[in-house]
């Protein structure tokens, strides 16, 4: 008997009933099925389906007392480590046994080592009680009575500051250029001095001059009537025999005479100077906030007493004439607005220093024999070019863009004619450029010019400007330090004497500095007023050397006499010095290493520039 269906698939579906079989026969048909599907190796996976769920392999792990984890992943992650270790080892013995080529640094360019030597001069130049570690071993506090004991005076005490040059005279007139000149060095060459580890020396050197201009007036008034002008007399006219600074060759530790204090009231020229030399000087030391408003608020007093009060300070047959005359005043009033400006952010100073006015009465427009001619009397110059890095990198626009742009174009050509192409100026046949015309004591000039020069090329370079235009000629930047490398580098010895005109700096250089302390030995015997001539008319070198003074100079013929009564050869000065100082560091170390373009602006204001005023209208 058969039954049917209907098979999903189409088709019958057919159960027959011979077929069925009792449960213990499908059972043995199932075995023998087993058996021949288990006759080749089955898989995992194929045994879980036929085997179903069985017991799984049971995981190893290991206790680390706060964590548990897989003993796998403990044993791969200690061996990482002591591989990573043993590799580590193995590369620092390489290290450490294989020799090393190292590439020491570069020697110390002429203009580095001199830097340290210039600035030494200073250090014994110091006046007062000097601090412990000067280093001029024959130096020692000197002069610790400067303006005491004199009742009714605006002034506690005038220790401290610098002599002059070879006597033991505080001229502050050229002092504050002196210290206007490290400073502006300071602000653009900061990181120059600190990669000749001169910074922290060259600070403490301007820092000293500071303490002391502050002394000499009422620096906690808003405003001032009088101010000192000079500490020490050297006059010796009409054949005096009065025992002073110029009179007597003493040490200035056995100084036994009365020092005069000249003060003056009508000094433009001296307070404009004096508030240039604390406005940049501020700027230097702006990390300390208190002492830099401290110059910043006695700078802004001498610049209101110069204005205030005009005169020049050395009129009236005053000393100061016969040392340093001063001609005009207006170009210190440029100088110091601009100084005061960059200090402070007050646009008045800014108003007056581009004043067309001023700048004609300074001689910007004149022209003349002395033009482009950096000085302790002249600061035009020094002016055009710091008025210049204004528009450079400010632009500050109008009201000022005229008379920036116009100081712009008088520094371009003044620094043409630094150049031996143009005849501005004449040269000695061994290179020297006469920028005094042929008159005594040369080298400050010089070097003031080689600072502009080489300062100016910075400031075109930092402006991704390539050079500037002479007439209708092109010129690189690479020219300027050129003609700033050549006047150093005569200094420093390559002239046709093949001697240095620093003490101390090579092998040939000036023994008889007209200098009294380096003259005198150290031998513990004072000589009183007259006793030091004998020191100073020997023939003999002098017995301590004045490290780092840069002599006045050759005469017009390369010509050099080494006299030490001869100062028109071989007397050196403060403002010389500086000079110096400011031309050795730019041209000093790293050529990539260029100005700081930013710290001179750092209390300037963001600069919105006032639109021009319309045209007139137009009239037929």
């Amino acid at each position: 008997m058969s039954m049917y269906g209907r098979d999903p698939w189409g088709g019958p579906l057919e159960i027959n009933a011979a077929d069925s079989a009792t449960d213990d026969d499908r059972s043995r048909n199932l075995q023998d099925f087993d058996r021949a599907a288990l006759s080749r190796p089955l898989d995992e996976t194929q045994q879980s389906w036929l085997l179903g769920p069985g017991e799984q392999k049971k995981k190893k792990y290991v206790d680390l007392g706060c964590i548990i984890v897989s003993r796998k992943i403990f044993v791969w992650t200690v061996g990482t480590l002591v591989v990573s270790a043993f590799l580590a080892g193995f590369i620092t013995l390489i290290v450490k046994t294989v020799p090393r080529h190292r590439h020491a640094h570069p020697p110390p360019d002429n203009y580095t080592l001199a830097l340290h030597k210039a600035l030494m001069f200073f250090n014994a130049q110091k006046s007062g009680k000097l601090p412990k570690h000067n280093n001029v071993s024959w130096r020692g506090n000197s002069c610790l009575n400067d303006g005491k004991g004199q009742s009714g005076t605006f002034y506690k005490d005038l220790v401290g500051g610098y002599y002059d040059a070879g006597d033991a005279i505080k001229f502050n007139f050229p002092q504050s250029f002196a210290i206007t000149m490290l400073s502006w060095s300071v602000i653009e060459y900061r990181q120059k001095y600190e990669d000749a580890g001169e910074l922290t020396h060259v600070k403490e050197i301007i820092k000293w001059g500071t303490d002391y201009f502050l002394k000499t007036f009422n620096s906690t008034a808003d405003t001032i009537t009088t101010l000192v002008a000079q500490v020490g007399s050297g006059d010796t006219s009409g054949g005096s025999t009065a025992s002073n600074d110029h009179y007597c060759w003493m040490r200035p530790e056995d100084i036994d005479y009365k020092r005069p204090v000249m003060t003056c009231s009508s000094c433009s020229d001296l307070g404009a100077e004096m508030a240039a030399a604390l406005a940049a000087a501020s700027i230097v030391f702006k990390e300390n906030k208190a002492y830099s408003q401290k110059l910043v608020h006695g700078a802004r007093t001498l610049f209101k007493f110069s204005r205030d009060q005009r005169g020049r300070y050395s009129a009236g047959g005053s000393e100061a004439a016969t040392f340093y005359n001063s001609t005009i005043y207006w170009d210190e009033f440029v100088w110091g607005g601009a100084w005061l400006y960059y200090a402070t952010g007050n646009s008045s100073y800014l108003q007056l220093a581009t004043a067309p006015g001023l700048a004609r009465h300074a001689g910007a427009f004149w022209g003349g024999p002395d033009y482009g001619v950096l000085s302790w009397d002249n600061k035009l110059a020094g002016a055009q070019v710091l008025l210049s890095r204004l528009r450079l990198f400010l632009s500050p626009g109008y009201p000022y863009e005229e008379i920036l742009r116009t100081f712009h174009n008088q520094t371009s050509i003044v620094m043409c004619s630094y150049l031996p192409i143009f005849t501005s100026f004449n040269r000695t046949k061994g290179g020297l450029i006469q920028l005094n015309h042929g008159r005594p004591q040369p080298l400050q000039y010089v070097v003031n010019a080689a600072f502009l020069a080489t300062l100016y090329s910075d400031y075109l370079e930092a402006a991704d400007t390539p050079g500037w235009y002479c007439g209708p000629n092109f010129y690189s930047t690479e020219v300027l330090r050129d003609f700033a490398k050549t006047q150093i580098d005569y200094i420093l010895g390559k002239n046709p004497r093949k001697m240095s005109y620093i003490v101390g700096f090579g092998n040939h250089y000036p023994k008889h500095v007209h200098h009294r302390g380096a003259s005198i030995p150290k031998n513990k015997i004072k000589y009183n007023c007259k006793g030091g001539w004998k020191w100073r008319d020997t023939s003999k070198p002098n017995p301590n050397t004045l490290v780092g003074a840069m002599a006045a100079g050759p005469d017009k013929h390369d010509g050099f006499h080494d006299v030490r009564t001869n100062y028109n050869y071989t007397e050196p000065t403060l403002a010389g010095n500086a000079g110096l100082v400011a031309a050795l560091v730019a041209l000093s170390g790293d050529r990539t290493t260029g100005i700081d373009k930013n710290t001179i602006f750092s209390s300037v204001p963001p600069m919105f520039p006032t639109p021009p005023p319309p045209p007139a209208p137009w009239k037929p």
